[in-house]
């Protein structure tokens, strides 16, 4: 299973911590060595980070652990190839540009006879399913907005649809953004957090490392951490439905109301962990 984490923050933010966590994943806690890949949004401009190496041994991964890059909305990802081979074009995330925008998405799963018809303006590069559920994505969303970005209650409606569709043909966990919000579909397995004032310490559970927020942050800071599993031992994660769709904005989810869970659910629910708790920075 490959491994996806998000951040969505209301003030530019690094995601350090969690990333020390995050990167032992690829190879050294865990068995994802096929790669790994980071988008940090900065205004209208996107970095991109891509390394079809083992992150745990990147030293590509090693740069970006240690150079704090401020954002408000982060994806990576972490590979277990399953379609396409293990070289950069098939590294994730991926980035296009629609309606004047970066575009950026990771996928975590594995969808089967997934072969639509797409027009050219979005066009895979390499080999894997997960590209081609975004083209599909951009393209349909072009598609049925033709007049350009609709409002984020219409862009729910939308991406909910197209996650369930897509969703039929497997496992269809995914982050997804254009800088502005984060969006995160499960399918089976995804979890956040939701760190605000009064922070606090926190442990990761991969690494040896604490960090003390409350040290690091202003009252007014608020961070959205979304990750396949829990990165730190000591705080209450909060298990994502299957079949949910949510919006981060500004460090939280928005309730976009019942038109949240998808209408295809294919995995049954996993156990519940709690609920958010207050807790600290990223």
């Amino acid at each position: 299973m490959c491994q996806l984490l998000g951040m969505n923050c209301n003030t530019p933010t690094d995601i350090c911590f969690s990333f020390a966590c995050f990167q032992a994943r690829g190879g050294l806690t865990d068995i994802h060595g096929d790669g790994w890949g980071i988008a940090f949004f900065e205004g209208r401009g996107v970095r991109v980070f891509l390394d079809p190496q083992a992150s745990s041994t990147s030293r590509v991964a090693d740069l970006v652990r240690h150079y704090p890059i401020h954002s408000l909305n982060v994806i990576s990802h972490i590979r277990k190839a399953t379609q396409g081979l293990v070289s950069l074009e098939n590294t994730h995330p991926f980035q296009r540009e629609l309606w004047g925008r970066y575009w950026v998405f990771a996928h975590n799963g594995n969808l089967h006879g997934f072969s639509p018809e797409l027009f050219g303006q979005f066009t895979p590069v390499g080999q894997t399913d997960s590209e081609r559920a975004f083209c599909y994505i951009l393209e349909a969303l072009r598609r049925r907005f033709p007049a350009g970005e609709p409002g984020r209650p219409e862009l729910f409606a939308a991406v909910r649809d197209l996650a369930a569709e897509i969703g039929a043909h497997g496992e269809f966990n995914f982050l997804l953004s254009n800088g502005s919000f984060l969006f995160a579909h499960c399918a089976s397995r995804l979890v956040y957090i939701v760190r605000q004032a009064p922070f606090a310490r926190a442990h990761l559970k991969d690494q040896d490392v604490s960090v003390d927020f409350s040290e690091l942050t202003s009252p007014d800071d608020r961070v959205a951490v979304v990750a396949t599993t829990p990165l730190t031992d000591d705080e209450s994660w909060t298990v994502m439905e299957p079949g949910s769709l949510k919006m981060f904005v500004d460090g939280a989810p928005v309730d976009m109301g019942p038109a949240a869970t998808c209408a295809f659910i294919r995995q049954a629910d996993a156990p519940r962990c709690g609920d958010v708790a207050a807790a600290s920075g990223c």
